[in-house]
């Protein structure tokens, strides 16, 4: 009531509406010069008033129309002067109640006025309040950038200060103190509006040039002091028991005492073996070093070093894959090399190749490519690059003998080694294409393929050789009892060596062939050495003056012939009609032997009788 007595005009006439609205406002302007909780409202200050005031509004109106009844009631009764004292109080209590009514009015009223100097007054306070309140935020604001700058430096320092101590006391935390500096480069370059932010940038930079230096260097010293030569005892190890050389040494896998196809032990059952066999993985590197290796690996292809991790890892890796092949025993020999070998030595040689490709792509290859995978892991073309560089020259050097076998000259002994270099090829495809996947290693791919064909021609070739020799030997060693010849012999052991290696030679007539079937093919081939064998034994047969060993050195031999086939495969190849002929041949012989053998003694006894008779 003192703050309306204060503020307000008791004089000025309003109604209560107006009233209202005026205390409405000022309750909306207090509110904001001093909040209070939630929910209170300064009209309900004002409530009492307004409601005091409607009442007695209201018990007036109610007075009157009682006070018009009672004046009727009393007309009616008869008691008019009781009636008028009653009226006259209820009047006069009347009046009194209006006035203090409109008295509650006029000080209500007078809230407008009051009201708009209190609002003028408190505009500069709203007005500083809020400004207080944007400098407060701004404090806070500015106090947290501050404090994220900070420690941005902080970062920085502590990176540095593990940079500068190396990575070879604690590797993995020199790893995260280059991964925090690249955090604080990518930082400092976003945030372009600090004073002494490219100073910072520029020594931060310098920084990581220098660490990732450092991690060359140690990427290229953990690499190579875990990098050794495998012992070729090592790979034994991972072959399956059946392939491990007996003696503990791979020479033992040729046969240097072979005296040609005679002496050739072949089993096409082995070399189905041999592909099913299951081979232990090689571990190249201990398994512990490998992921910090590719922890280094892909810092150094982050901070765009791909070309100096690639020199690395080639020229460390190339060269202990190479010496690890030379421990094994395989060399680079040349066309020349390969001529002046003694055959013995020469065979010894190929069946060790042989093993060597084996071991070299199976294990040793297989074993430097689960290496790359893993260290190089999620750099496809680089993790390529490196194997290809790294095995290339080594690829290389194991082809090169196989390369110098196919320019050497031709002789029927090489065909069976032939057929086994090319058994050995066509084995280690599948593998050669996992392993040598990618582009980056097509080269590697198109030269193994380029030495199958190769080998398969030079293999046809040797046989086409041997059919023209046996059908022009020459030789003049005679059979003075007109039994079975050398070269018969000779031919019948190489016909039966050919079917150990029927299937091999089946898809070798594949490679030059685009259509027929390839057993019909080998049929042929073999028919023809058989037909030229015996071209070669009537050629021989004449060398006798005498017509009846002529015969028997025919029947023998022919019969030979016929009882080697019936024993072997090749019965169910060249088919009983070719059987059949050629007994019939024999039979021949036979009975010409027995006519001109006979008519000698017939010949003898009618001289001798002629010769008494005289």
């Amino acid at each position: 009531s003192s703050f309306l007595s204060r503020h307000f005009d008791p004089e000025e006439k309003k109604t209560p509406q107006k009233v209202r609205e005026r205390a409405t406002k000022l309750s909306i302007i207090i509110s904001k010069i001093h909040p209070l909780p939630r929910g209170f409202c300064y009209q309900r200050l004002l409530l009492p008033a307004k409601l005091t005031v409607t009442r007695r509004h209201s018990a007036v109106t109610t007075s009157k129309a009682y006070l018009r009844q009672t004046m009727a009631v009393a007309a009616m009764a008869g008691g008019v002067d009781s009636l008028s004292d009653r009226a006259a109080k209820m009047k006069e209590a009347l009046l009194k109640s209006q006035t203090i009514t409109e008295n509650v009015v006029s000080i209500l009223g007078s809230f407008d006025s009051r009201l708009s100097v209190l609002e003028t007054a408190m505009r500069p306070t709203q007005i500083r309040t809020h400004a207080i309140r944007k400098a407060h935020e701004n404090i806070d604001k500015t106090l947290k950038a501050a404090e994220v700058l900070l420690a941005e430096f902080d970062i920085s320092r502590q990176a540095e200060a593990q940079i500068l101590r190396g990575p070879h006391e604690d590797l993995e935390s020199y790893l995260e103190a280059i991964e925090q500096l690249r955090k604080n480069i990518r930082f400092f370059s976003s945030s372009k509006g600090f004073k002494s932010g490219d100073a910072v940038l520029d020594n931060a930079n310098t920084l990581l040039a220098k660490a990732i230096s450092k991690l060359e260097d140690e990427f290229k010293q953990l690499l190579v002091s875990c990098s050794k030569p495998v012992e070729p005892d090592r790979l034994f190890e991972c072959l399956p028991e059946s392939m491990r050389p007996s003696a503990g040494s791979p020479a033992n896998h040729g046969d240097p005492n072979g005296l040609g196809p005679h002496s050739h032990n072949h089993s096409e059952q082995q070399n189905s073996n041999a592909e099913a066999a299951s081979f232990k993985p090689l571990v190249m590197i201990p398994p512990r070093t490998v992921p910090l290796l590719h922890d280094l690996a892909v810092h150094m292809v982050q901070s765009g070093h791909q070309q100096q991790l690639l020199k690395t890892y080639r020229d460390t890796r190339s060269s202990v894959l190479e010496e690890s092949l030379r421990k094994l025993g395989v060399e680079r020999l040349s066309k020349e090399d390969v001529q002046k070998m003694q055959w013995e030595v020469l065979e010894a040689k190929i069946g060790n190749w042989i093993h060597f490709m084996r071991i070299a792509v199976k294990i040793l290859f297989a074993g430097e490519r689960r290496l790359c995978d893993q260290i190089f892991d999620g750099f496809d073309s680089l993790r390529d690059q490196c194997f290809a560089e790294c095995t290339g020259n080594n690829v290389s050097m194991l082809l090169s003998f196989g390369e110098a076998i196919t320019k050497s000259k031709r002789s029927p002994e090489k065909l069976f080694v032939l057929l086994d270099m090319y058994e050995i090829m066509r084995e280690l495809h599948s593998e050669i294409e996992s392993v040598f996947s990618g582009k980056v290693c097509a080269e590697i791919r198109e030269s193994t393929l380029g030495l199958t064909k190769k080998l398969a021609q030079t293999a046809q070739e040797t046989f086409g050789d041997f059919e023209e020799a046996v059908e022009k030997d020459a030789t003049k060693t005679a059979v003075l009892d007109g039994t079975v010849h050398p070269l018969t012999s000779y031919v019948i052991n190489y016909v039966k060596f050919l079917f150990d290696y029927q299937s091999t030679l089946n898809q070798l007539f594949r490679e030059f062939e685009t259509g027929g079937e390839t057993v019909s093919q080998l049929a042929t081939v073999t028919m023809r050495i058989m037909q030229a064998l015996q071209t070669n034994l009537d050629g021989k047969s004449k060398q006798y003056k005498d017509q009846a060993l002529t015969h028997l050195f025919l029947m023998n031999n022919i019969h030979y012939m016929v009882r080697s086939v019936r024993r072997s495969e090749a019965k169910d190849l060249l088919g009983d009609d070719w059987v059949q002929r050629h007994r019939r041949v024999v039979q021949q012989h036979a009975n010409q032997y027995k006519r001109t053998g006979w008519g000698k003694v017939l010949f003898s006894l009618t001289f001798a009788y002629l010769a008494l008779a005289s």
